[in-house]
C-alpha cells in the first residue's frame, strides 16, 4: 500500500520510513505542512502518517483540509503533544488513531496494521479470489492452504490487483502502488514483476489477464495465468 508520511525530524522520518518500506508499502515523505496538503491532492494514498508540529502548515491544519474535501484515508497522528486536549480535539478533526512521541516501532507498526485492516479489506481480515486467499495488513498470501512465496514487489503488485476485484487497473495506476518518489519503478520493472506474479499464480486458477490498451485485470481463470501480454 502506498503510505504519505509527513514528518520534520529527519531520523524520526528515517525510522518510519525503513520500518514501512521493510512491511512492504511505497513510501512518500514530506517535511512540510504545505507540501503534504500538496501531496494529499496529487497522489492517491492509503494511509497519512501525520506530524502535527510541521512548518509552513500546521498538522492539524492538513488534517482538517483533507477532511473538508471529503477524503476518508485513515490518518494517524504521531506527536509529541500529549494533553489530552489536544488529542480529543485532532480526534474530533478526523485522526482515526493518535500515538505520542517517544514510541515503540513495534507499537506504530502495530497501529498501522490496524489502519489498513480496516480500510484494506473493506472491514474485512482477509481478502479471497477463488483458491487465492490475502492477508493485506500481514502481508502474506495463500493458494489453498499452501503458502505463496513473494517479493515485497510482488505483493504489492497482487495487492493493487486485488483492491479491485473485476476492475481494469492501468500501468500507471500499478507503477504509482509500486514506488515512491524515491525509487521510481521503470515499464521494464513492472512488466518483470508482472511475469513473476503470473508464474507464481500459475495453476491456482486465478491469474492476471492483460486487457489490450487498457491495464490488468485479476480475475478466477486459470488461462489468464499463462497469459503472454
Amino acid at each position: 500500500m502506498r503510505i504519505l508520511l509527513a514528518e520534520d525530524d529527519a531520523s524520526i522520518a528515517e525510522g518510519i520510513c525503513a520500518s514501512l518500506r521493510q512491511g512492504g508499502h511505497a513510501v512518500d515523505r514530506v517535511a512540510a505542512g504545505n507540501l503534504a496538503d500538496a501531496a494529499l491532492h496529487d497522489h492517491d494514498y492509503d494511509l497519512l502518517v501525520l506530524d502535527l508540529g510541521l512548518p509552513a502548515l500546521d498538522g492539524s491544519e492538513v488534517l482538517q483540509r483533507l477532511r473538508n474535501r471529503g477524503s476518508g484515508i485513515p490518518v494517524l497522528v504521531v506527536t509529541a503533544r500529549d494533553g489530552l486536549p489536544e488529542r480529543i480535539r485532532v480526534l474530533d478533526l478526523g485522526a482515526d488513531d493518535y500515538l505520542v512521541k517517544p514510541f515503540a516501532l513495534t507499537e506504530f507498526e502495530a497501529r498501522v496494521r490496524a489502519l489498513l485492516r480496516r480500510v484494506g479489506s473493506q472491514g474485512k481480515p482477509e481478502l479471497v479470489i477463488g483458491r487465492l486467499r490475502l492477508d493485506l495488513p500481514g502481508h502474506r498470501a495463500w493458494i489453498d492452504q499452501a503458502p505463496l512465496e513473494l517479493t515485497a514487489r510482488e505483493f504489492g503488485l497482487l495487492e493493487a490487483l486485488a483492491l479491485r476485484p473485476e476492475r481494469v487497473t492501468s500501468r500507471a495506476q500499478l507503477i504509482e502502488a509500486l514506488c515512491d518518489w524515491d525509487q521510481e519503478l521503470t515499464d521494464n520493472g513492472l512488466d518483470i514483476a508482472i511475469h513473476r506474479l503470473r508464474r507464481k499464480l500459475d495453476g491456482s486458477g486465478t491469474g492476471v489477464r492483460t486487457i489490450r490498451g487498457l491495464g490488468y485485470l485479476l480475475e478466477e481463470a486459470s488461462v489468464s495465468a499463462r497469459d503472454p501480454g
